[in-house]
Protein backbone atom coordinates (compact mmCIF):
# COMPACT_ATOMS: atom_id res chain seq x y z
CA UNK A 1 0.00 0.00 0.00
CA UNK A 2 1.07 3.56 -0.87
CA UNK A 3 2.33 5.58 1.73
CA UNK A 4 0.28 9.04 1.93
CA UNK A 5 1.58 12.63 2.71
CA UNK A 6 -1.09 15.82 2.81
CA UNK A 7 0.53 18.73 2.36
CA UNK A 8 -1.06 22.84 1.06
CA UNK A 9 1.61 22.41 -1.45
CA UNK A 10 3.72 20.57 -2.99
CA UNK A 11 6.93 21.41 -5.20
CA UNK A 12 9.09 19.20 -7.05
CA UNK A 13 12.69 20.26 -7.83
CA UNK A 14 14.96 21.53 -5.24
CA UNK A 15 16.76 24.23 -7.40
CA UNK A 16 16.87 27.34 -6.94
CA UNK A 17 13.36 28.34 -7.57
CA UNK A 18 11.74 25.12 -6.02
CA UNK A 19 14.04 25.84 -2.59
CA UNK A 20 13.52 29.66 -3.11
CA UNK A 21 9.55 29.08 -3.03
CA UNK A 22 9.54 26.47 -0.57
CA UNK A 23 11.29 28.86 1.72
CA UNK A 24 9.20 31.96 1.18
CA UNK A 25 5.83 29.66 1.24
CA UNK A 26 7.09 28.22 4.68
CA UNK A 27 8.38 31.41 5.90
CA UNK A 28 4.81 32.76 5.41
CA UNK A 29 2.77 30.28 7.45
CA UNK A 30 2.27 27.84 4.45
CA UNK A 31 2.66 23.79 5.45
CA UNK A 32 5.27 22.90 1.75
CA UNK A 33 6.71 20.03 0.66
CA UNK A 34 9.35 19.86 -1.76
CA UNK A 35 10.71 17.29 -3.52
CA UNK A 36 13.78 16.28 -5.41
CA UNK A 37 14.82 13.10 -7.04
CA UNK A 38 18.72 13.11 -6.35
CA UNK A 39 20.00 12.31 -2.90
CA UNK A 40 22.25 15.41 -2.89
CA UNK A 41 23.24 18.86 -4.58
CA UNK A 42 26.80 17.84 -5.64
CA UNK A 43 26.75 17.90 -9.55
CA UNK A 44 28.68 20.21 -11.47
CA UNK A 45 28.01 22.45 -14.21
CA UNK A 46 24.96 23.53 -12.87
CA UNK A 47 24.23 27.43 -12.98
CA UNK A 48 25.93 29.17 -10.45
CA UNK A 49 25.78 32.67 -11.05
CA UNK A 50 24.15 34.63 -8.51
CA UNK A 51 22.69 38.15 -9.90
CA UNK A 52 22.14 41.54 -8.25
CA UNK A 53 18.16 40.82 -8.05
CA UNK A 54 19.10 37.65 -6.25
CA UNK A 55 21.80 39.04 -3.75
CA UNK A 56 18.80 41.48 -3.45
CA UNK A 57 16.06 39.06 -2.50
CA UNK A 58 18.74 37.70 -0.15
CA UNK A 59 18.73 40.70 1.49
CA UNK A 60 15.20 41.43 2.03
CA UNK A 61 15.37 38.27 3.80
CA UNK A 62 18.00 39.36 6.07
CA UNK A 63 20.38 36.84 5.20
CA UNK A 64 22.93 38.31 2.94
CA UNK A 65 25.70 38.94 5.32
CA UNK A 66 25.41 35.16 6.32
CA UNK A 67 25.35 34.03 2.57
CA UNK A 68 28.12 36.23 1.12
CA UNK A 69 30.23 34.26 3.66
CA UNK A 70 30.40 31.03 1.71
CA UNK A 71 33.08 30.70 -0.72
CA UNK A 72 32.38 32.44 -4.16
CA UNK A 73 34.13 35.16 -6.41
CA UNK A 74 32.87 38.51 -7.47
CA UNK A 75 32.04 39.90 -10.68
CA UNK A 76 31.41 43.35 -10.77
CA UNK A 77 31.57 43.57 -14.99
CA UNK A 78 31.42 41.15 -17.35
CA UNK A 79 33.71 41.01 -20.12
CA UNK A 80 34.74 39.57 -23.75
CA UNK A 81 37.62 39.44 -26.15
CA UNK A 82 37.75 41.51 -29.15
CA UNK A 83 40.44 41.82 -31.71
CA UNK A 84 42.72 41.23 -29.21
CA UNK A 85 41.62 43.83 -26.37
CA UNK A 86 39.39 42.69 -23.31
CA UNK A 87 35.77 44.94 -23.94
CA UNK A 88 33.16 45.12 -20.84
CA UNK A 89 30.05 44.11 -21.69
CA UNK A 90 27.89 43.94 -19.12
CA UNK A 91 29.00 46.91 -16.00
CA UNK A 92 27.15 46.28 -12.70
CA UNK A 93 28.97 49.63 -10.78
CA UNK A 94 25.79 51.69 -11.88
CA UNK A 95 22.98 49.68 -10.62
CA UNK A 96 20.48 50.89 -7.97
CA UNK A 97 21.21 48.05 -4.93
CA UNK A 98 22.98 46.99 -2.33
CA UNK A 99 25.38 44.34 -4.13
CA UNK A 100 26.44 45.17 -7.55
CA UNK A 101 28.22 42.60 -8.73
CA UNK A 102 27.32 38.54 -9.86
CA UNK A 103 28.87 36.18 -7.35
CA UNK A 104 30.03 32.98 -8.82
CA UNK A 105 28.60 30.12 -6.15
CA UNK A 106 28.60 26.57 -6.31
CA UNK A 107 25.21 25.78 -7.02
CA UNK A 108 25.11 23.14 -3.91
CA UNK A 109 26.52 25.56 -1.68
CA UNK A 110 23.11 27.95 -2.71
CA UNK A 111 20.68 24.92 -2.27
CA UNK A 112 21.91 23.81 0.75
CA UNK A 113 21.75 27.28 1.79
CA UNK A 114 18.16 27.92 0.94
CA UNK A 115 17.64 24.36 2.44
CA UNK A 116 18.90 25.07 5.47
CA UNK A 117 17.07 28.27 5.68
CA UNK A 118 13.74 26.65 5.17
CA UNK A 119 14.36 23.80 7.23
CA UNK A 120 14.26 26.41 10.29
CA UNK A 121 10.49 26.23 9.89
CA UNK A 122 8.59 23.50 11.19
CA UNK A 123 5.89 23.52 8.03
CA UNK A 124 8.63 23.07 5.56
CA UNK A 125 10.00 19.38 4.54
CA UNK A 126 12.24 18.44 1.74
CA UNK A 127 12.54 14.77 0.67
CA UNK A 128 15.44 13.84 -1.25
CA UNK A 129 15.45 10.77 -3.70
CA UNK A 130 11.59 11.18 -4.96
CA UNK A 131 11.75 11.02 -7.95
CA UNK A 132 8.02 12.49 -9.55
CA UNK A 133 6.24 9.35 -11.61
CA UNK A 134 2.57 10.74 -11.77
CA UNK A 135 0.57 14.00 -11.10
CA UNK A 136 -2.70 13.06 -9.79
CA UNK A 137 -5.96 14.56 -10.96
CA UNK A 138 -9.13 14.36 -9.50
CA UNK A 139 -12.34 15.95 -11.31
CA UNK A 140 -10.17 17.70 -13.93
CA UNK A 141 -7.79 19.26 -11.29
CA UNK A 142 -3.99 18.55 -10.22
CA UNK A 143 -4.76 17.22 -6.94
CA UNK A 144 -1.07 16.01 -5.92
CA UNK A 145 2.07 13.84 -7.12
CA UNK A 146 3.36 10.32 -7.17
CA UNK A 147 6.68 10.03 -6.10
CA UNK A 148 8.93 7.02 -6.08
CA UNK A 149 11.25 6.91 -3.30
CA UNK A 150 13.68 3.94 -1.70
CA UNK A 151 11.16 3.09 0.51
CA UNK A 152 8.51 2.95 -2.46
CA UNK A 153 5.72 4.96 -3.72
CA UNK A 154 4.48 7.93 -1.94
CA UNK A 155 0.81 9.79 -2.62
CA UNK A 156 2.00 13.25 -1.68
CA UNK A 157 -1.79 15.58 -2.19
CA UNK A 158 -1.99 18.61 -2.00
CA UNK A 159 -4.03 22.01 -2.83
CA UNK A 160 -1.42 22.89 -5.20
CA UNK A 161 1.44 21.36 -7.11
CA UNK A 162 4.58 23.76 -8.61
CA UNK A 163 6.41 22.11 -11.54
CA UNK A 164 10.31 23.47 -10.73
CA UNK A 165 12.01 20.94 -12.09
CA UNK A 166 13.67 21.94 -14.70
CA UNK A 167 13.66 22.48 -18.63
CA UNK A 168 13.20 18.48 -18.85
CA UNK A 169 10.11 18.82 -16.38
CA UNK A 170 8.50 15.63 -15.61
CA UNK A 171 5.49 17.54 -13.84
CA UNK A 172 4.96 19.45 -17.05
CA UNK A 173 4.91 16.56 -19.41
CA UNK A 174 2.78 14.06 -17.04
CA UNK A 175 0.62 17.38 -17.10
CA UNK A 176 0.06 17.65 -20.75
CA UNK A 177 1.22 20.87 -21.16
CA UNK A 178 1.69 22.37 -24.45
CA UNK A 179 5.77 23.77 -24.82
CA UNK A 180 6.49 26.49 -27.63
CA UNK A 181 10.26 25.94 -28.92
CA UNK A 182 12.09 28.98 -30.38
CA UNK A 183 15.23 29.02 -32.18
CA UNK A 184 17.79 25.92 -33.05
CA UNK A 185 19.12 23.97 -30.37
CA UNK A 186 23.09 24.85 -29.68
CA UNK A 187 25.26 22.40 -27.53
CA UNK A 188 28.07 24.01 -25.11
CA UNK A 189 30.75 21.25 -23.53
CA UNK A 190 31.90 22.47 -19.78
CA UNK A 191 34.86 21.29 -18.16
CA UNK A 192 37.58 22.39 -16.03
CA UNK A 193 41.14 23.36 -15.90
CA UNK A 194 43.48 24.11 -13.48
CA UNK A 195 44.21 27.98 -12.18
CA UNK A 196 48.12 28.95 -12.86
CA UNK A 197 50.31 31.87 -12.21
CA UNK A 198 49.95 34.22 -15.74
CA UNK A 199 46.21 33.49 -16.13
CA UNK A 200 43.59 36.11 -17.25
CA UNK A 201 42.76 37.52 -14.64
CA UNK A 202 39.05 38.63 -15.37
CA UNK A 203 36.49 36.58 -13.13
CA UNK A 204 34.37 36.13 -16.51
CA UNK A 205 35.14 36.08 -19.54
CA UNK A 206 34.65 35.19 -23.07
CA UNK A 207 37.02 34.52 -26.14
CA UNK A 208 37.58 33.59 -29.41
CA UNK A 209 36.27 35.08 -32.66
CA UNK A 210 35.20 32.08 -34.51
CA UNK A 211 33.91 29.92 -31.48
CA UNK A 212 32.70 30.97 -28.10
CA UNK A 213 34.47 30.22 -25.44
CA UNK A 214 33.77 31.30 -21.66
CA UNK A 215 36.05 31.39 -18.20
CA UNK A 216 34.57 31.07 -14.83
CA UNK A 217 37.21 31.27 -12.24
CA UNK A 218 36.45 29.14 -9.68
CA UNK A 219 38.98 30.04 -7.31
CA UNK A 220 41.73 26.96 -7.60
CA UNK A 221 40.29 26.29 -10.87
CA UNK A 222 38.57 27.50 -14.18
CA UNK A 223 34.91 26.26 -15.09
CA UNK A 224 35.36 26.47 -19.00
CA UNK A 225 32.68 26.46 -21.33
CA UNK A 226 32.76 25.75 -25.29
CA UNK A 227 29.75 26.82 -27.30
CA UNK A 228 29.97 24.10 -30.40
CA UNK A 229 29.34 26.42 -33.65
CA UNK A 230 28.39 24.62 -37.33
CA UNK A 231 28.64 20.75 -35.97
CA UNK A 232 27.80 18.69 -33.23
CA UNK A 233 29.01 17.40 -30.11
CA UNK A 234 28.33 13.52 -31.61
CA UNK A 235 30.92 14.25 -34.68
CA UNK A 236 33.57 15.55 -32.48
CA UNK A 237 33.70 13.03 -30.57
CA UNK A 238 33.98 10.75 -33.18
CA UNK A 239 37.08 12.30 -34.39
CA UNK A 240 38.58 11.90 -30.88
CA UNK A 241 39.77 13.60 -28.21
CA UNK A 242 43.25 15.39 -29.67
CA UNK A 243 41.03 16.94 -32.45
CA UNK A 244 38.75 18.25 -29.03
CA UNK A 245 41.06 19.72 -27.28
CA UNK A 246 42.94 21.41 -30.47
CA UNK A 247 39.43 23.13 -31.23
CA UNK A 248 39.47 24.26 -27.87
CA UNK A 249 43.59 25.19 -27.87
CA UNK A 250 42.16 27.33 -31.16
CA UNK A 251 40.11 30.05 -28.84
CA UNK A 252 40.82 29.10 -25.60
CA UNK A 253 43.27 32.09 -24.02
CA UNK A 254 44.84 29.40 -21.39
CA UNK A 255 48.59 27.88 -22.96
CA UNK A 256 48.10 24.59 -25.61
CA UNK A 257 49.44 22.25 -22.57
CA UNK A 258 46.57 23.22 -20.71
CA UNK A 259 44.25 21.27 -22.31
CA UNK A 260 46.34 17.69 -21.37
CA UNK A 261 43.86 17.66 -18.05
CA UNK A 262 41.09 16.65 -20.57
CA UNK A 263 42.09 13.14 -20.71
CA UNK A 264 38.95 12.10 -22.32
CA UNK A 265 35.54 12.70 -23.27
CA UNK A 266 34.46 11.80 -19.57
CA UNK A 267 36.18 15.16 -18.17
CA UNK A 268 33.68 16.77 -19.93
CA UNK A 269 30.00 17.50 -19.50
CA UNK A 270 27.68 18.64 -22.07
CA UNK A 271 24.54 20.87 -22.51
CA UNK A 272 21.90 20.67 -24.77
CA UNK A 273 21.15 24.49 -25.18
CA UNK A 274 17.29 25.05 -25.72
CA UNK A 275 15.26 28.16 -25.55
CA UNK A 276 11.24 27.18 -25.09
CA UNK A 277 8.00 28.26 -23.05
CA UNK A 278 5.15 26.82 -22.00
CA UNK A 279 1.79 28.30 -23.79
CA UNK A 280 -0.13 28.19 -19.93
CA UNK A 281 2.11 27.88 -17.40
CA UNK A 282 -0.77 26.31 -15.23
CA UNK A 283 -3.71 24.55 -15.05
CA UNK A 284 -6.20 24.10 -12.01
CA UNK A 285 -3.88 22.70 -9.21
CA UNK A 286 -0.82 23.62 -11.22
CA UNK A 287 1.45 25.68 -11.65
CA UNK A 288 5.30 25.55 -13.50
CA UNK A 289 7.93 28.16 -12.93
CA UNK A 290 11.75 28.63 -13.86
CA UNK A 291 12.51 25.93 -16.57
CA UNK A 292 10.00 24.25 -16.41
CA UNK A 293 7.86 27.47 -17.34
CA UNK A 294 10.72 28.33 -19.71
CA UNK A 295 14.21 27.04 -20.79
CA UNK A 296 16.59 29.75 -21.19
CA UNK A 297 20.38 30.09 -23.19
CA UNK A 298 23.00 30.21 -20.64
CA UNK A 299 23.63 33.70 -22.12
CA UNK A 300 24.11 36.36 -19.08
CA UNK A 301 23.33 33.30 -16.91
CA UNK A 302 20.07 34.58 -16.48
CA UNK A 303 18.61 31.08 -16.06
CA UNK A 304 19.00 30.62 -12.26
CA UNK A 305 17.91 34.49 -11.84
CA UNK A 306 14.85 34.45 -13.30
CA UNK A 307 13.71 31.22 -11.33
CA UNK A 308 14.32 33.02 -8.12
CA UNK A 309 12.02 35.79 -9.77
CA UNK A 310 9.02 33.66 -10.46
CA UNK A 311 9.38 31.90 -6.84
CA UNK A 312 9.60 35.54 -5.10
CA UNK A 313 6.48 36.80 -7.39
CA UNK A 314 4.42 33.41 -6.85
CA UNK A 315 5.13 33.41 -3.09
CA UNK A 316 3.79 37.34 -2.74
CA UNK A 317 0.86 36.35 -4.55
CA UNK A 318 -0.24 32.88 -3.89
CA UNK A 319 1.15 32.37 0.05
CA UNK A 320 -2.38 34.28 1.70
CA UNK A 321 -4.63 31.97 -0.60
CA UNK A 322 -2.63 28.85 -0.16
CA UNK A 323 -2.87 29.36 4.09
CA UNK A 324 -6.44 30.79 4.22
CA UNK A 325 -7.50 28.03 1.16
CA UNK A 326 -9.00 30.05 -1.14
CA UNK A 327 -6.47 29.33 -3.89
CA UNK A 328 -7.99 29.94 -7.40
CA UNK A 329 -7.22 29.51 -11.04
CA UNK A 330 -7.12 33.25 -11.06
CA UNK A 331 -4.17 33.34 -8.21
CA UNK A 332 -2.23 31.10 -11.09
CA UNK A 333 -2.81 33.14 -13.79
CA UNK A 334 -1.76 36.31 -11.85
CA UNK A 335 1.26 34.79 -11.49
CA UNK A 336 1.91 33.88 -15.69
CA UNK A 337 0.79 37.41 -15.91
CA UNK A 338 3.45 38.95 -13.68
CA UNK A 339 6.38 36.58 -15.12
CA UNK A 340 5.34 36.69 -18.97
CA UNK A 341 6.37 39.94 -20.01
CA UNK A 342 10.31 39.66 -18.09
CA UNK A 343 10.00 35.68 -19.35
CA UNK A 344 9.18 37.39 -23.30
CA UNK A 345 11.67 40.04 -23.06
CA UNK A 346 14.51 38.25 -22.18
CA UNK A 347 13.92 35.18 -24.39
CA UNK A 348 13.50 38.07 -27.31
CA UNK A 349 17.28 39.45 -26.31
CA UNK A 350 18.73 35.90 -26.10
CA UNK A 351 17.47 35.03 -29.56
CA UNK A 352 18.39 38.74 -31.23
CA UNK A 353 22.04 37.46 -30.06
CA UNK A 354 22.03 34.32 -30.77
CA UNK A 355 20.57 34.86 -34.38
CA UNK A 356 23.20 37.73 -34.90
CA UNK A 357 25.80 34.96 -34.63
CA UNK A 358 24.28 32.40 -36.84
CA UNK A 359 23.89 35.56 -39.26
CA UNK A 360 27.57 35.89 -39.13
CA UNK A 361 28.35 32.22 -39.44
CA UNK A 362 26.50 32.46 -42.57
CA UNK A 363 29.90 34.36 -44.33
CA UNK A 364 33.38 32.89 -43.34
CA UNK A 365 34.75 36.35 -43.59
CA UNK A 366 32.06 37.72 -41.26
CA UNK A 367 32.33 34.77 -38.68
CA UNK A 368 36.24 36.30 -38.05
CA UNK A 369 34.44 39.23 -36.10
CA UNK A 370 33.07 38.81 -32.98
CA UNK A 371 28.85 39.21 -33.06
CA UNK A 372 27.27 42.69 -33.70
CA UNK A 373 25.87 42.91 -30.41
CA UNK A 374 30.00 43.07 -28.81
CA UNK A 375 30.84 45.05 -31.71
CA UNK A 376 28.08 47.60 -31.17
CA UNK A 377 29.19 47.32 -27.06
CA UNK A 378 32.77 48.13 -28.49
CA UNK A 379 31.16 51.11 -30.60
CA UNK A 380 29.20 52.59 -27.64
CA UNK A 381 30.68 51.83 -24.02
CA UNK A 382 27.42 53.48 -22.40
CA UNK A 383 25.51 49.91 -23.43
CA UNK A 384 27.68 48.06 -20.80
CA UNK A 385 26.08 50.14 -18.15
CA UNK A 386 22.37 49.18 -20.34
CA UNK A 387 23.17 45.42 -20.36
CA UNK A 388 24.70 45.32 -16.55
CA UNK A 389 20.73 46.45 -15.56
CA UNK A 390 19.31 43.95 -18.27
CA UNK A 391 21.78 41.58 -16.54
CA UNK A 392 21.69 42.01 -13.49
CA UNK A 393 18.63 43.37 -12.33
CA UNK A 394 16.42 41.64 -15.63
CA UNK A 395 13.44 43.10 -16.98
CA UNK A 396 11.31 43.15 -13.66
CA UNK A 397 12.63 42.45 -10.58
CA UNK A 398 10.94 41.21 -7.49
CA UNK A 399 10.44 42.10 -4.34
CA UNK A 400 9.98 40.04 -0.88
CA UNK A 401 6.24 41.11 -0.10
CA UNK A 402 5.23 38.10 1.97
CA UNK A 403 5.50 38.73 5.99
CA UNK A 404 7.11 36.22 8.08
CA UNK A 405 5.39 33.72 10.47
CA UNK A 406 6.09 31.18 13.33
Amino acid sequence: MKRTIETTCVIAGAGPGGLMLGFLLARAGVDVVVVEKHADFLRDFRGDTIHPSTLEVISQLGLIEQFLQLPHTRAPKLTAEMGGRTITMADFSRLPVQNRFIAFMPQWDFLNFLAEQAGRYPNFRLIMRAKVTEVLEEAGRVSGITVATPDGDVRIHSRLVVGADGRHSVVREKARLTIENFGTPSEVVWMKLSKQPGDPTDVMGHAGPRQGFVLIDRGDYWQCGFVIRRTTFAQIKARGIDAFRQMVVDVSPLPAERMQEIRSFDDTSLLTVRIDRLKQWWRPGLLCIGDAAHAMSPIGGVGVNLAIQDAVAAANILSAPLREGRLSDSHLAAVEKRRSFPTRATQKLQLMMRSSRRSDEADDEKRKGPPAFIRGIARFPLLAHVAGRLIGLGFRMERVATERRR
